[in-house]
């Protein structure tokens, strides 16, 4: 296995710890991206480069429906509107694979969901369901990310 795979597994590991570690908080709501971010960086002492919303890292990460099951770190992204700070617009969500079929996300808490029943739960007033449009590789969403020091 190549050193660069080694790393990112060890990245995808430590986020996923980061992640379950903080299963059932409602610290993130209406903060997905905030969420799975913090995961990979604040575990690995790392800063990412993404998108202002969810639905911006999507396009960012030039992802696609139809990509297949996501693996184990990729980032699982939706379609979804709502209003935030009195601006209605497509936000999107995103979610961390935990590679098994689930993802782990901030929605009304941090909780675990089967990536593709994440679009049958209850939006938040004022939203739009989830629609499931793809996922991004760990590869991918860490490509020019460096190292930072988190307090």
């Amino acid at each position: 296995m190549e050193e660069s795979q080694l790393e990112f597994d060890k990245q995808t590991e430590n986020a996923i710890a980061w992640a379950r570690n903080h299963m059932d908080s409602n610290d993130y709501r209406l903060r997905c991206l905030a969420f799975v971010e913090d995961a990979y960086e604040r575990s690995n002492g790392i800063e990412m480069w993404g998108g202002s919303d969810a639905n911006e890292s999507a396009e960012l990460y030039e992802v696609h429906a139809n990509m297949g099951f996501p693996p184990k770190g990729a980032f699982v992204f939706y379609s979804c509107s709502g209003l935030v700070e009195g601006e209605l617009k497509n936000w999107g969500h995103v979610g961390l694979s935990l590679g098994n079929g689930d993802a782990i996300h901030a929605w009304d808490k941090v909780r675990i969901d089967n990536y593709l029943e994440i679009e049958s739960l209850a939006p938040a007033q004022g939203w739009t369901q989830p629609k499931f449009i793809g996922w991004a590789p760990v590869e991918r969403i860490l490509a020019g990310a460096h190292k930072k020091h988190w307090e």
